[in-house]
């Protein structure tokens, strides 16, 4: 299968071609890593305190499976709560439990790298 072709890294004024993973030459991945999670701010300003702590340990004995290895027709137990739609700060789609799924971490490290950095960015 032939490679994608390379193309400049993202940040402006930087000569690197790099090969579309995340668009960023490694001397600028890191750093745009850094931008992006400061801006999301802590896990406790974005709402998971302890109120959270309580939802999500009730939701896992519930639902402990993931759900996207339970597709595969593979049993792995679920260790995060994922909003199947990012709520980005709304409050009520936060707590909208039918926007829950669980998941195991491999899979939602997947799936918030490519809500965060963009399909076939992974």
């Amino acid at each position: 299968m032939p490679s994608r072709p390379l193309r400049p890294c993202r940040t402006p004024g930087c000569p690197a071609l790099v090969n579309g993973e995340s668009g960023y030459c490694d001397k600028h991945k890191r750093a745009e890593r850094k931008r992006v999670d400061d801006h999301r701010g802590s896990a406790r300003q974005r709402g998971y305190d302890s109120q959270w702590d309580k939802a999500r340990r009730g939701w896992l004995a519930k639902h402990p499976l993931c759900v996207e290895c339970e597709r595969g027709n593979r049993i792995t137990a679920a260790t995060t709560v994922d909003h199947i739609i990012p709520h980005r700060g709304d409050m009520a789609l936060f707590w909208d439990t039918s926007n829950w799924q669980s998941l195991c971490k491999h899979h939602h490290d997947q799936k918030t790298a490519r809500e965060t950095w963009g399909e076939g960015r992974v």
